[in-house]
């Protein structure tokens, strides 16, 4: 169960690292003066690659914590209505994953709205659901 537990939390870093960096591009993305076709190209092959990167880490670190939810039953039974605030959580984190590709589609298509300073406040979403989870694992607080 450990070797399941540390690459759970490898992937997790991983596919949060990829979720901190792509919103990044997207402030950059934003500032982009539209004279600026090669930076902007540039700008967006990095945010495709990068939001492929993390697509692709996703899938085990989702995979791993529901073997590890499911297949060692850590969460289950009472006392531990943690998991379901984590899990809560979780699906709040997959969506701001979804929602990062349509952000960046939106880019590609020329049909972005946001400035960037909107989007330096979107960036912030992932590292208050970090907490969030890094929170409910280890305090385990109800």
């Amino acid at each position: 169960m450990l070797w399941i537990k540390s690459l759970h939390i490898v992937f997790v870093a991983s596919w949060f690292a990829g979720l901190f960096y792509l919103p990044r591009i997207f402030v950059n993305l934003a500032m982009v003066k539209p004279q600026s076709i090669a930076e902007r190209d540039r700008l967006l092959l990095m945010a495709r690659k990068l939001l492929r990167f993390t697509t692709i880490i996703a899938v085990p670190a989702l995979g791993l914590g529901a073997w590890l939810w499911v297949g060692y039953g850590i969460g289950w039974g009472p006392g531990n209505a943690w998991m379901h605030a984590k899990l809560s959580i979780v699906a709040l984190v997959v969506a701001y994953h979804y929602s990062c590709g349509v952000v960046l589609r939106n880019f590609v298509a020329n049909g972005n709205t946001h400035s960037h300073v909107w989007y330096r406040w979107y960036n912030e979403a992932p590292v208050l659901m970090l907490l969030a989870v890094v929170f409910l694992v280890v305090a385990k607080p109800f």
